[in-house]
């Protein structure tokens, strides 16, 4: 077969790490016998003249080196011909920064190729199978199926605020106003970003000394940037202002990278202490990621973290997110740090503690609301990467909650929280109407 190949990746990544990765998956397929055309090198935009050269191929294999947005990709897909699979790679779990982040492109590509109705094939992996890759069975899509629980009520007048718009690329975090309150009753307010920068930066010093406060706790808090800490602080408290202003229950905000290029300092710090506070936000301005989480809380009675899923290994999965979890999620003393790749603070950093969770999803796939649901428990162990992470040993086997996570076209966050909710959550879809997926359950 001639095999047609796309090796995205990004800059703000591990780019030596990616690239010992790409020569790994470039000597597999040189090996295989195949016709190899296209690029043999990174791409870190979008590149028509890749596309042409991969056009007449029989598969276009996307190979996932990094985290990127879907938008390239997605672009390339559904022009194709032929098949297309994707193949990403992981990384070791050492407790140093996420270098490639490729499971979440995954995630984030498989999301988009339901919603344009392209099937595709898939592996994760640094050894796979090629030849089922390239010629085995595609992703079939999976649909959830109606709830038998005794129907529970939700909150029925959330308000959500959504400040900036969703990245490019991140179909993930888009969302219909209107179709939104019609399921759930929420009410969105969309703001701007820069005028959350200009209320961060008009706030008073007696407004940011409560969140200097809970900072000044933090281990390492003094190695970092007096500037960069003071203005993320700030945004702290222009959010809990915003909030006590409008009654918001929960927030979507676009968090780069506006809030490092333009503003100079990160709102993952400023996430988790509103997490805590039982104000949950969302990263990337993913409006039903916040109703997602403000639907949770609810259940739960207990904070919650937006987490990305980031690995999957066959017996464990890694949820993850840059260092914003709530601080009562920690297993141990949190330390101040900063974002590993935009290299701004204030960030969280710590290991999720150990115990039952439970990982809820209002989801859209394949344009459709369902809700999906996963239950296990964070294992005690080392933290897997910095920022906040946990290691969940799943109830159901991690193969075939990976295989779910693609077939369902799932979103690239869950909410988590502590405890068995997965009961009280399918009387949540009984009573919005709506089909439950239960990940890696028996079909």
């Amino acid at each position: 077969m001639k095999i047609g190949l796309l090796p995205l990746a990004r800059p703000t990544f591990d780019v030596a790490y990616a690239e010992e990765k790409l020569a790994m998956m470039l000597a597999a397929l040189d090996a295989s016998g195949h016709q190899i055309v296209g690029p043999r090198h990174l791409l870190m935009e979008a590149d028509d003249v890749a596309l042409t050269a991969t056009a007449e191929a029989d598969v276009l294999l996307i190979l996932q080196v990094t985290f990127t947005d879907a938008a390239f990709a997605t672009r390339a897909a559904t022009a194709h011909r032929g098949r297309v699979a994707i193949w990403a790679v992981p990384e070791p779990r050492t407790g140093g920064r996420l270098r490639l982040n490729a499971f979440c492109g995954l995630n984030l590509l498989s999301h988009a190729l339901g919603l344009n109705d392209r099937r595709f094939a898939f592996a994760y992996g640094d050894a796979v199978d090629l030849d089922a890759l390239l010629s085995g069975a595609e992703v079939a899509p999976r649909f959830g199926s109606p709830s038998a629980a005794t129907p529970r009520a939700i909150r029925r007048d959330l308000k959500i605020a959504r400040i900036g718009e969703r990245p490019g690329g991140f179909d993930t975090c888009a969302y219909d106003k209107a179709a939104l309150r019609d399921l759930t009753g929420a009410e969105v307010t969309e703001l701007e970003l820069p005028d959350l920068f200009d209320r961060a930066r008009a706030l008073p010093d007696d407004a940011v000394a409560p969140y200097a406060a809970k900072a000044a706790g933090l281990g390492g808090v003094e190695t970092l940037d007096k500037g960069e800490l003071d203005r993320s602080l700030r945004l702290a408290g222009a959010l809990d202002a915003l909030k006590s202003e409008f009654r918001f229950d929960a927030m979507a905000i676009r968090c780069w990278p506006e809030t490092f290029t333009e503003y100079g300092g990160a709102v993952c710090g400023p996430v988790s202490m509103l997490g805590e506070a039982r104000t949950p936000c969302a990263c990337e301005a993913d409006v039903y990621g916040a109703v997602t989480q403000a639907i949770l809380q609810d259940v739960a009675d207990a904070p919650v973290f937006l987490a990305d899923l980031v690995d999957m290994d066959g017996e464990t999965g890694v949820v993850w997110h840059c260092g914003q979890a709530p601080v009562s999620m920690a297993a141990k003393a949190p330390d101040a740090t900063i974002h590993t790749n935009r290299k701004q603070a204030l960030l969280l950093e710590f290991p999720l503690k150990a115990g039952r969770v439970t990982l809820f999803r209002l989801s859209q796939a394949y344009g459709r609301p369902q809700a999906v649901i996963a239950t296990g428990a964070v294992l005690d162990r080392p933290m897997a990467f910095t920022g906040t992470s946990g290691v969940v040993q799943f109830d159901n086997p991690a193969g075939a909650v990976c295989d779910d996570v693609m077939a369902t076209g799932l979103e690239h966050h869950m909410a988590l929280a502590y405890g068995d909710h997965a009961e009280a959550l399918r009387g949540v879809a009984a009573g919005l109407g709506i089909d439950v997926v239960e990940l890696g359950a028996a079909r």
